[in-house]
């Protein structure tokens, strides 16, 4: 008899991570990363919630975050590096992490998008997660352009740094019930935290002025 991966309910009672009012993550659920800066993603992400945050990364890849560079964004003291030696595990890993319902975000760093049964399987064991304790958030981070098949939401994430205005752009490239949609993600002055802004607003007040922070519950 087939297993069921996916439950039927409704998403509109899911809590959520609010990046901005249009750019929301479902918790829960599995989502993608892609881009040359989507580890610094990761980290806004992990800025953004609280608790202890799991990183899966292959035991064999160097290109590991540096101390120095999180710091900017979150306490490095909150993060649990884990270094299986299959990429089998490391699947294994982030979906019993998601199960257990003991941490709010659970980041795996693959060298490639996985298939979409273990994506359905990342989505049901981060739902029975949110059951017994915190609902989390799965985190893919993939090379390129990404294509995990099956997840909840993708975004890709490149720097566009402008004299000394640190600044990336964001672009939710694949939702449910979401188009496309593209920001320019801005370092706030006071540091910590970006602010999202469409291109055209962006270019409109300069990288200097005052900007409308994405910083919503």
């Amino acid at each position: 008899m087939p297993t069921q991966l996916l439950s039927s309910r409704s998403s509109a009672r899911d809590p959520v991570l609010a990046l901005h009012p249009e750019a929301r993550l479902p918790l829960a659920r599995a989502h993608e990363a892609c881009g040359p800066a989507r580890r610094t993603f990761a980290l806004w992400l992990a800025e953004r919630m609280q608790g202890p945050i799991l990183w899966l990364s292959p035991s064999w890849d160097s290109g590991r975050p540096n101390p120095d560079g999180m710091a900017a964004f979150a306490d490095p003291g909150r993060f649990l590096f884990v270094h299986p030696n299959r990429n089998d595990d490391l699947l294994w890993c982030m979906e019993e992490a998601l199960r257990s319902g003991a941490v709010p975000l659970v980041v795996a760093d693959l060298l490639g998008p996985p298939g979409l049964t273990p994506v359905r399987r990342l989505h049901l064991a981060a739902e029975q997660g949110a059951m017994r304790g915190t609902p989390a958030l799965g985190l893919l981070l993939c090379p390129g352009e990404g294509g995990a098949p099956g997840i909840e939401t993708r975004w890709h994430m490149a720097t566009a740094h402008l004299a000394k205005t640190q600044r990336w752009t964001l672009t939710r490239s694949r939702a449910r019930t979401l188009p496309p949609k593209t920001w320019l993600a801005t370092r706030k002055r006071s540091g910590g935290g970006l602010d999202l802004q469409t291109p055209a607003t962006a270019d409109r007040v300069g990288p200097d002025a005052e900007k409308v922070t994405g910083q919503f519950s």
